[in-house]
């Protein structure tokens, strides 16, 4: 098992070789969108929306350009925050049901463990989708192990995603307001007797389904999975951004003075089903899609006021980030299509979410400490998420294990280096592929060029090879014309990856398989 161990008594070191007293060490908030593309906030330029309070924290802080995700995908993009760990070393590191087991198992080092050895308070509210219990859950009881087990001593989280049932919050492993003569039962194998879906009663649909999401309906929308019971437990979907943002706030006044606090704050937005607060409906011009990252917008001002007023911002990194790139058709018919001539919520960039193109792993990244990053910063450097576990260890005076694959960049994190990462293995749906630098080498994938959703995924024949400093569209494959680096970037992914490919599981019924 590992041990982490705590640095110092009175004076920590920070990035930069600055010295603060135990007392002065920083919050941490991280905030992290659902499905948010780099196209999706008006700081990277685009001009089809205005997201001001998102763009606040780049304004007063440092916007990166080059911030990555490891995964295209929820579950494993997640995972790799909070363990420091590439996902695909879990084979169970993919998009999980609802009612799948907690995949970080309880001995594992976690960033949330890591603070709370350094005395934090440490806190996840809003969407968790790493599992709970151990895969025969009674959510009637306490779930146990639930988000609490990782590190985190409140919790107040939707279980997976707000498509997926159990549609209930889950807190400190209980689900809330729940009537115990009214138990729930969830399945996703098969349905109760007498209980509709989108298929038996599609009268009851207001929401229309475009795939997957034809199962259990809960205010009127289609779910995946089966579920029975818990109705006063069942939440409101235009409803559920003030819930976490009371939860934020309710978090942050119970903290005993001077306590630090570590606050991931998990956004559902612009994940689907898209259900706007009635305040947003309409306000974007770019449909339901669009008004939903309003309120998420609206969300971050409010819990940035809040940190203001309470006089905790001045000490508090702010961190602002998407799980992974952006989708527009992600399993309903809500119109969200009906804008790509206005706006691209990529960015340029090609692919999206489930994709090994740039457009599934490079996603918005920004970050404020206000008095030590300089406001208006701008990042070039290659940055991955996953590397937040050693690089706020070093800033807050910690020490994380050996052996993790999360690797301090704290200077760059603050704005006070330009040498980021070397290369990152890159992951969508258990496939990988390597950038180093500008280049990045995606291996030969069998399966089909696009899936359900319209996106490119990145499946080739041959191994294709881009610069994406000078293509980032990856327009250009440059394999026959750079045959060196081509080898020599085919030499070194296998190196990394080892034998992952010698068993590679089904991943949705469809066998993938890498040729060398």
């Amino acid at each position: 098992m590992h041990i982490l161990r705590i640095i110092g008594a009175s004076v920590l070191p920070i990035a930069g070789g600055t010295a603060l007293n135990a007392q002065q060490r920083p919050n941490v908030l991280l905030i992290i969108a659902d499905d948010l593309g780099k196209g999706d906030v008006s700081a990277y330029g685009s001009p089809s929306i205005c997201t001001p309070n998102i763009d606040s924290i780049a304004t007063n802080g440092i916007c990166f350009n080059n911030g990555y995700a490891t995964s295209a995908t929820s579950t494993p993009s997640r995972y790799a925050i909070f363990t420091g760990m590439y996902p695909f070393r879990n084979p169970n590191a993919v998009i999980l049901p609802g009612n799948a087991p907690l995949i970080i198992t309880e001995d594992m080092p976690t960033m949330p463990k890591m603070f709370q050895a350094a005395g934090y308070s440490t806190a996840a509210i809003g969407k968790w989708h790493l599992g709970m219990g151990d895969g025969n859950v009674d959510w009637n009881r306490l779930v146990t192990p639930s988000a609490n087990a990782v590190g985190f001593d409140y919790t107040d989280v939707v279980a997976a995603t707000n498509d997926r049932v159990p549609t209930c919050y889950v807190e400190n492993g209980l689900i809330e307001g729940l009537d115990p003569n009214d138990p729930i039962q969830v399945s996703y194998k098969e349905n109760f007797p007498g209980e509709p879906t989108a298929i038996s009663n599609p009268e009851l649909v207001t929401m229309g389904w475009h795939h997957g999401h034809n199962m259990s309906i809960v205010n009127g929308i289609p779910r995946i999975g089966y579920m029975k019971g818990g109705m006063a437990a069942r939440w409101k979907d235009d409803e559920m951004a003030e819930h976490f943002l009371d939860k934020v706030k309710s978090y942050l006044d119970t903290l005993p003075e001077g306590k630090n606090f570590f606050l991931y704050y998990g956004l559902h937005q612009p994940h689907v089903p898209r259900v706007p607060n009635e305040r947003f409906a309409g306000k974007s011009g770019l449909g339901v899609r669009g008004d939903v990252i309003l309120e998420a917008d609206w969300c971050i001002g409010e819990v940035m006021s809040y940190l203001r007023e309470k006089g905790l911002l001045d000490n508090t990194i702010v961190i602002f980030t998407s799980d992974n790139g952006a989708v527009v058709q992600d399993g309903y018919n809500d119109g969200a299509t009906d804008y790509f001539y206005v706006h691209d919520p990529s960015n340029g960039m090609r692919g999206g979410k489930y994709s090994l193109f740039d457009g599934g792993t490079h996603v918005p990244f920004f970050v404020q400490w206000n008095g030590h990053i300089k406001p208006g910063s701008v990042s070039n450097a290659f940055f991955s998420q996953m590397d937040l576990f050693a690089s706020l260890a070093k800033v807050i005076g910690a020490e994380v294990p050996d052996g993790l694959d999360s690797q301090d960049h704290s200077p760059v994190l603050l704005g006070q280096s330009r040498r980021g990462r070397g290369y990152l293995l890159l992951e969508a749906k258990m496939r990988l592929c390597y950038r180093k630098g500008n280049y990045v080498l995606i291996p030969p994938y069998k399966g089909k060029k696009t899936d359900k959703t319209g996106t490119e995924i990145g499946n080739f024949e041959e191994y294709v090879l881009y610069n994406l400093k000078r293509d980032p569209g990856q327009k250009n494959d440059l394999a026959e014309r750079n045959p060196r680096r081509l080898e020599r970037m085919k030499k070194e992914f296998h190196g990394l990856v080892g034998d992952y490919y010698s068993y590679v599981p089904r991943y949705n019924n469809q066998t993938i398989e890498l040729k060398k």
